[in-house]
């Protein structure tokens, strides 16, 4: 009798069903800076861990979560239970010791504190189309955080953490040998601009955002030495025209709004650009079929989550807004991950 290989399995539903465990796990471990506490230590066992963060729980608590966290790849384990010890992997090593450079914990820190209260109400925003943060009342959600420094500084080192892995991929991969002066626009930190530099020496760059941000970016320069090639500028890109420079780059930006806003966003970078000057939109960018970028339809709920009217978009959406500004040619450049540079060519 023939045997069915493909029978129905719940492993996917409740796999995803249960996807705010998994998530919870490593956002509280970035919350109590354990990669951090291990990076400076190379190694502990458990009871250590335990102490050093002050944690109550049973013996057996720790190990499930250390543990929990090592079967998702975050932590490498020598022995087990009471003769565990951990240590960070690479990328743990790399990327959430909050004590390095190129430390990306800052999105998952606002993931923790922020966003995941917020997408507890996803439903309702479904339903009424309205932002389910801070701005719930009405009030706009980047003024709401560009005065209070706090939230400024977390939401600063959220869109460093979330873009850092693209900007060091797109300062490798993007061929710069024609270009001269790169601006980011909304540059938060300058990290673009510093990993573009720092990947290409010829490049002279530009971090321009709100004033509030300016001595934020101006410290990651000094941090990385390269205060002689990239500096800030402060303005609103709403309300003055971009500065003048051979590549306009937008990172997380143009998702923020909507449609009519996104066309005049990128008529402003065109209006800055020289003629086969570049215009790069650095996202997530949704494949064309909608059938596999699961992570840029989440971030365009998020962007439903945070401005209401915000949403992620194809590369046929930009295709059709680059035409309509009128961009000569476009091209696409996969960076890490689920996200992508949108490319027009003026």
């Amino acid at each position: 009798m023939e045997q069915h290989t493909n029978q129905p399995s719940p492993e996917n539903i409740m796999k995803i069903g249960t996807g705010f465990w998994a998530s919870k796990i490593l956002l509280t471990a970035v919350s109590f800076q354990l990669f951090t506490k291990l990076a400076e230590k190379k190694s502990m066992k458990a009871k250590d861990v335990k102490d050093i963060l002050g944690f109550k729980c049973t013996d057996r608590n720790v190990y499930d979560w250390l543990d929990a966290l090592t079967v998702f790849g975050f932590l490498k384990r020598e022995g087990i239970l009471d003769t565990a010890i951990y240590s960070n992997t690479a990328d743990s090593d790399t990327f959430l010791d909050k004590n390095k450079p190129s430390y990306i914990g800052g999105i998952l820190e606002m993931l923790n504190n922020r966003l995941y209260a917020f997408w507890n109400n996803l439903g309702e925003g479904l339903l009424t189309g309205l932002p389910q943060n801070e701005a719930k009342k009405g009030e706009n959600i980047f003024s709401l955080i560009y005065n209070d420094p706090e939230k400024l500084k977390e939401f600063t080192n959220a869109m460093s953490g979330i873009q850092m892995g693209n900007f060091m991929a797109f300062a490798k991969k993007f061929d710069f040998v024609n270009y001269k002066t790169l601006i980011d626009v909304g540059g938060s930190a300058g990290l673009l601009s510093l990993m573009v530099a720092k990947h290409n020496l010829h490049i002279h760059c530009t971090s321009f955002d709100l004033p509030a941000v300016e001595p934020i970016a101006n410290a990651t320069i000094q941090q990385f030495g390269l205060s002689d090639r990239v500096k800030t500028v402060s303005g609103d890109f709403f309300t003055m025209p971009i500065p003048n420079a051979d590549i306009v780059v937008m990172g997380n930006i143009l998702h923020d709004w909507d449609e009519e806003h996104k066309i005049s966003l990128m008529k402003k970078a065109y209006d800055a650009l020289p003629d086969n000057g570049a215009f790069v939109a650095i996202e997530g960018i949704i494949d064309d079929e909608r059938k596999q970028n699961a992570f840029g339809m989440m971030m365009s709920l998020n962007m439903l989550i945070e401005t209401g009217t915000g949403f992620d978009y194809t590369f046929a959406d930009f295709n059709r807004w680059a035409d309509i500004v009128g961009f000569k040619t476009t091209e696409i450049l996969p960076l890490e991950g689920a996200s992508s540079a949108a490319i027009a060519y003026k």
